[in-house]
């Protein structure tokens, strides 16, 4: 059985599972890991399936990679934890929650609720796919690359943390781009109406992002009946890079 590549900081029997967005990775985490480690949390940064240093699948869902949560903790041998999910992580951590309640003790979502969401990564996907590593050798000439689909620096910057040397002068992507370009429609998906989790849910969104609104409150207590929600002001999508203060404030004042 294959197991979801992590990174651990900490070593106490306090877990949080931390899981990043689409095209990201568990290493994005980094910072925030280190500190929430220095406050007694044993922190475990996955890498979900087709991203960072795990492994390689044509099948990919939600379902799915909550299963591979299930495998990863059984392997760890951890019966119970806090689990904090990004966008598609976020995803990932409703489904677990909702399939497995047994074994988390409490959800943080981060600026993703239940709803379904339209594709909007096409784009990038697009570009990700095109690079030829066969004639792009530096990064600089992949960044030049990626311009013409994805004009937003920041963007760039943090696809290209997905870049590594296969070998000598030779670069690769360890995200599975092909398979990842094919599910857009996947990514997107909401929680289907029976589906409920009744343990203690805390949503955290941007108050600069679109992801949660207002009007979503109603479905986050049909899916989430024990469920806060506090907003991070000045932080759009990216609110744990674009607010960490308020961010971690948040958490730290909610979590047990």
């Amino acid at each position: 059985m294959k197991h979801l590549n992590s990174l651990i900081l900490g070593n106490t029997d306090r877990h949080l599972i931390v899981l990043h967005g689409f095209l990201g990775m568990g290493n994005n985490w980094k910072t925030h890991a280190k500190h929430w480690a220095d406050l007694g949390w044993c922190v475990h940064l996955i890498d979900q399936r087709n991203h960072g240093k795990s492994f390689w699948s044509p099948e990919f869902d939600y379902s799915i990679m909550a299963e591979d949560m299930k495998v990863y903790l059984d392997h760890k041998s951890i019966e119970k934890c806090t689990v904090l999910g990004h966008s598609m992580g976020g995803k990932t951590a409703m489904t677990f929650a909702i399939q497995y309640p047994e074994r988390v003790k409490q959800l943080i979502i981060a600026d993703i609720g239940p709803k379904s969401y339209p594709s909007h990564h096409q784009q990038i996907l697009n570009g990700l796919a095109s690079l030829d590593f066969s004639k792009l050798k530096t990064r600089g000439s992949v960044n030049q690359a990626l311009m013409h689909y994805v004009p937003e620096v920041e963007v760039r910057q943090f696809l290209m943390k997905n870049l590594y040397w296969v070998e000598k002068r030779v670069l690769g992507l360890r995200i599975n781009i092909e398979v990842l370009k094919q599910v857009g429609e996947k990514i997107g998906l909401g929680l289907e109406p029976n589906q409920k989790y009744n343990g203690s849910v805390l949503f955290l969104r941007g108050l600069q992002s679109d992801y949660i609104i207002d009007g979503d409150q109603l479905t986050l207590k049909h899916h989430f009946p024990n469920y806060t929600l506090k907003d991070i002001e000045k932080a759009g999508h990216w609110l744990h890079a674009e607010n960490p203060v308020a961010f971690l404030g948040a958490i730290e004042s909610w979590w047990t």
